[in-house]
């Protein structure tokens, strides 16, 4: 485990793949057999279940719980203590560790802190869940959703910058100058 950082509180299980360049901090658990990208931060008191998998560059922030049946594709931001569910109807006395269902985060997508995504709801490329919300549908990609449950009131770029939409349903970036365009509910880069 060359060029990995892993603080002397935290637990690693075995068998698991750390990628180069990945920072792992106080008290979190590593669980056997999910795989963690290059030059991911995992905060303080994260677990990460098995099987799960997160690309490269993804940013965990501490009180963090990502559960099997969870993958978070390259440059996603899990706010602090959001949570991810697995089973949609759990009970105690009750095991459905065969019903794990699963929930993918796309590229450059962001999740705010305290937010709860439902397991099954999957997460579209540069989206963003805004602190507190709770995720009981998909979300499309470059949606900005907020509230619980959560309902989409717009549109963010890659940056995260907010998009308005002009008549013919062109916008720009304010941070970057990237173009957008908003067609039959969906946006793309120009």
């Amino acid at each position: 485990m060359d060029n990995i950082f892993i603080h002397p509180t935290a637990v690693i299980d075995s068998p698991c793949v750390i990628g180069e360049h990945t920072k792992i901090w106080h008290f979190s658990h590593i669980m056997n057999n999910c795989t963690i990208g290059k030059s991911c931060n995992i905060g303080q008191n994260v677990v990460i279940s098995p099987q799960v998998v997160l690309g490269n560059n993804v940013k965990v922030q501490n009180n963090v719980s990502i559960y099997t049946g969870v993958t978070c594709a390259d440059d996603v931001f899990l706010g602090p203590s959001m949570v991810f569910t697995n089973v949609i109807n759990p009970r105690s006395a009750i095991n459905r560790k065969d019903q794990y269902m699963k929930t993918h985060v796309g590229k450059g997508a962001s999740i705010g802190a305290n937010a709860t995504i439902v397991c099954g709801n999957d997460i579209g490329e540069y989206a963003f869940i805004g602190a507190g919300a709770v995720v009981t549908k998909y979300v499309a990609p470059f949606a900005l959703v907020v509230g619980n449950p959560a309902k989409q009131i717009g549109w963010v770029s890659e940056y995260g910058q907010r998009l308005k939409f002009n008549e013919e349903g062109m916008a720009n970036c304010i941070e970057s100058g990237q173009v957008y365009k908003l067609s039959d509910g969906k946006v793309t880069v120009v």
